[in-house]
C-alpha cells in the first residue's frame, strides 16, 4: 500500500456497519432481533452472520460480515482481472439483504467489499466493490426517487460522472437476462475500483455503506403499516421469485461464496423465506402487478 490507510482500518469499518445496520432494523421492526452466529472457514477466516426473522416489520433481514483468505483467488473474483487468476487472497466485506412483510415495502440489498490479491515478488493487486438496490413489487415514485436522491448524494465529491456511470452498471448488473426484466429499479453498484488509489477508494466505500440505510430506512417507515390484500401478498411471494432466480444464476458475490468453499448458510442468507413460481402467470393488463414490469422497472433517470 502506497498510503497511511491499513487493511485493519478497512475490517473495523465492516464490523462497525454491520453492527450499525442491525441497530436500525431492530429498532424499526421493534419486535424480532437478530440471531448470530460466529463461523470459521476450514481453509481460511470467518465471518459473523446474523439474521432476523418474523418481525413485527421484516419477515427476514440478513447482515453478515465476512473476512476469508486463501491460496488462489476463485474464478468469479478474477472474471475481469485475469492476470490475478491464482494468486493468494484475503477478501473481506459485509452484505445485508432484507425481506419486509409488507409487500409495499420493497425488498432492499446493500454490500460494500474488498479484494487483494497478493503473489511473492509483486505488487499486490486490490480492490473495493459494492452498491445498494432496491427490489419493489409495487411501484411508488416518491421512493424511487428517494432513493436515488440518496445514492447520488452518496456519490457526491467524487466526480460528476461517478453517480450516472455506477447508476447505469447497476442498471446493467440486476437484469434477469432468460427473463428480460430488471430486477428491482437499481442504485449504485460498483466493482474492481482501485484508480483513484487505497484511501479515496475506501473513502467512497465508506460512503456507499453509509448511505444505505438513510436510502432505505425512511421509504420502509412510510409503507411499514399500509393495509394490504391477500392477493397482493401473494404477488410479493411471486416477485420474490425473481429475486431468487438473480441471486443464483448471476450474482458474482453469490459465486465467489460457493467457489471459495465458503459457509452456505451464510452464502444464502439473502434467500427469502417465502417465495413461490406460478407457471405462465399473467396480470390483468390495467393493473398495478402488470406495470410493476412494463412501466415502473424499466430504468430511467429518477431524478430527472
Amino acid at each position: 500500500m502506497n498510503d497511511k490507510i491499513s487493511t485493519d482500518d478497512v475490517k473495523a469499518y465492516l464490523l462497525a456497519l454491520q453492527e450499525r445496520i442491525c441497530g436500525e432494523v431492530e429498532e424499526v421492526d421493534a419486535r424480532a432481533r437478530f440471531q448470530e452466529d460466529i463461523w470459521e472457514r476450514r481453509q481460511g477466516g470467518g465471518g459473523i452472520s446474523r439474521v432476523l426473522e418474523r418481525g413485527a416489520v421484516f419477515e427476514k433481514a440478513g447482515v453478515n460480515f465476512s473476512h476469508v483468505h486463501g491460496d488462489r483467488l476463485p474464478a468469479s473474483a478474477s472474471v475481469n482481472r485475469p492476470e490475478v487468476a491464482g494468486r493468494s487472497f484475503r477478501a473481506m466485506g459485509v452484505s445485508a439483504v432484507i425481506h419486509p412483510e409488507n409487500p409495499f415495502v420493497p425488498t432492499s440489498h446493500m454490500n460494500v467489499r474488498f479484494f487483494i490479491a497478493e503473489k511473492p515478488g509483486a505488487e499486490p493487486v486490490w480492490w473495493f466493490g459494492g452498491g445498494f438496490d432496491l427490489t419493489p413489487s409495487y411501484g411508488f415514485e416518491e421512493d424511487a426517487r428517494h432513493w436515488h436522491s440518496v445514492a447520488r448524494t452518496a456519490c457526491r465529491g467524487f466526480g460528476e460522472d461517478v453517480y450516472p456511470k455506477f447508476k447505469q452498471w447497476c442498471d446493467d448488473y440486476f437484469f434477469i437476462r432468460h427473463r428480460g426484466e430488471a430486477r428491482g429499479v437499481g442504485g449504485l453498484f460498483f466493482d474492481d475500483l482501485n484508480e483513484w488509489g487505497f484511501a479515496r477508494c475506501f473513502e467512497f466505500m465508506r460512503s456507499v455503506g453509509d448511505h444505505y440505510m438513510p436510502a432505505y430506512r425512511p421509504i420502509v417507515e412510510r409503507r411499514k403499516d399500509v393495509t394490504y390484500s391477500e392477493k397482493q401478498k401473494d404477488f410479493q411471494l411471486y416477485r420474490r421469485g425473481r429475486y431468487v432466480e438473480f441471486n443464483l444464476v448471476y450474482d458474482r458475490g453469490t459465486l465467489f461464496g460457493l467457489q471459495s468453499d465458503g459457509r452456505v448458510e451464510s452464502i444464502l442468507m439473502s434467500l427469502p423465506p417465502r417465495v413461490h413460481w406460478q407457471y405462465n402467470r399473467k396480470e390483468d393488463p390495467d393493473s398495478d402487478e402488470a406495470r410493476l414490469v412494463g412501466e415502473f422497472l424499466t430504468p430511467r433517470d429518477w431524478l430527472e
